[in-house]
């Protein structure tokens, strides 16, 4: 039996003299509803700004192409993730992110936390793992039931106020993968919607794995920042956890 709300009695509302305001449980459950249409785990909505930690990345390694160290590169994402945020929420944001580097570098880390702060802030946003996701578009090809048809799958992704596509990485796309991800930021881009994106490809080698057409709406949809450790993140928070057990 769902549990009533203590205060507003399942209302929704609470009379404040002759005014009826909506209840905190009505915000609540808007939440809970925007997080489950994010398609967040709850690990991935521990990741907010406020934990990540630049303590991975290197203050003396460079990025040979920028030349810059890995500390400065991880606060240029940083820094245009908290801006995007901000222009997203002002309507503002005209272009996306995409985030790049190799694997265990905080690239899907900073991708929710900006996913939870636009959470937060009331707006929609849907977050998916591209492997995953054509996946769940080939389930719709079989026989029996299926939760969501390709159309609506393909629809959401394209209409979402903010996408998140994350690990759009070196895998062996087939043509019909390439058109369904040409297909979804084609309209994101005609219709001016944003996406935030994260692969381990580097920039210029994106064409091999998704095509000239792709990569090519890819750079004029997105601003590309790149994050860069001497070990995989989570491979040190692991050796952390093991030597704090001691």
């Amino acid at each position: 039996m769902e549990e009533v709300c203590p205060k507003c009695q399942g209302r929704g509302l609470i009379l404040r003299g002759e005014a009826a305001i909506p209840c905190e449980c009505v915000k609540k459950s808007a939440l809970l509803f925007r997080i489950a249409q994010a398609q967040l785990t709850p690990l991935m909505r521990e990741y907010t700004f406020e934990r990540f930690d630049f303590r991975y990345y290197s203050r003396t390694r460079k990025d040979g192409a920028k030349g810059i160290s890995y500390r400065e590169s991880a606060q240029r994402a940083y820094d245009a993730a908290r801006e995007f945020v901000a222009l997203f929420l002002a309507g503002k944001a005209t272009e996306g992110l995409i985030f790049t580097g190799p694997v265990g570098a905080g690239k899907t880390f900073l991708a929710c936390c900006i996913a939870n702060a636009v959470l937060l802030a009331g707006k929609e946003v849907l977050f998916v793992a591209v492997p995953d996701f054509l996946d769940e578009i080939r389930a719709t090809y079989d026989d029996g039931v299926v939760e969501h048809s390709e159309h609506e799958l393909l629809s959401l992704a394209k209409s979402v106020p903010l996408l998140i596509l994350d690990d759009l990485g070196a895998f062996i796309y087939t043509e019909w993968a390439r058109q369904k991800i040409y297909s979804i930021l084609n309209y994101r881009l005609n219709h001016c919607l944003p996406v935030v994106v994260t692969t381990n490809v580097a920039l210029e080698d994106l064409e091999e794995y998704l095509g000239e057409r792709t990569t090519s709406r890819l750079i004029e949809m997105c601003r590309p920042y790149r994050l860069l450790v001497e070990h995989d993140i989570r491979f040190v928070r692991r050796q952390e956890k093991e030597a704090h057990r001691r």
